[in-house]
């Protein structure tokens, strides 16, 4: 894990200084900027694949029972039920607030353009603006409970 955190650091800052470099180029630079995403995507994917098929590190202290470590099967039961759980957590939550940034991206569009025309209809385009947030709130809910059943 820390071999992986260490490797993807310097990745992650090479790809914020290009992103800042590309996007002075204009359209091309969004299409660079998506390839570069969908790179960092793939090597997100992979690293969860490694992470999710490692084994248990070590089974210290284990009892063998008819020539089965018990605590190694118990903490690989234990750890594959909540992986599930954190995994769908982090779904939730990351699914949730993907569609609420776009959600949130059009509707304050919107929002800008009607008040630009008509000031007196702020109230109500905040309001729809806040309704599109309330998404990001409802995935967060369904993470913290996964998280609480893991």
């Amino acid at each position: 894990m820390t071999a992986a955190l260490v490797a993807g650091l310097p990745l992650i800052a090479a790809a914020v200084v290009l992103a800042r470099i590309v996007t002075r180029r204009g359209r091309s630079g969004m299409y660079i900027l998506a390839g570069i995403g969908v790179v960092l995507m793939i090597g997100a994917v992979v690293l969860l694949g490694a992470a999710l098929t490692a084994g248990p590190a070590a089974a210290a202290g284990t009892a063998t029972v008819a020539g089965v470590k018990v605590a190694a099967v118990a903490a690989a039961s234990a750890s594959t039920s909540s992986t599930g759980a954190l995994l769908g957590a982090a779904i939730a939550v990351a699914g949730s607030t993907i569609g609420a940034g776009i959600a949130v991206a059009y509707a304050g569009a919107a929002a800008l353009a009607v008040m630009s025309e008509r000031p007196e209809l702020f109230g109500r385009a905040m309001v729809i603006v806040g309704l599109a947030e309330g998404i990001a709130i409802y995935g967060l809910i369904i993470g913290i409970i996964l998280i609480g059943k893991a």
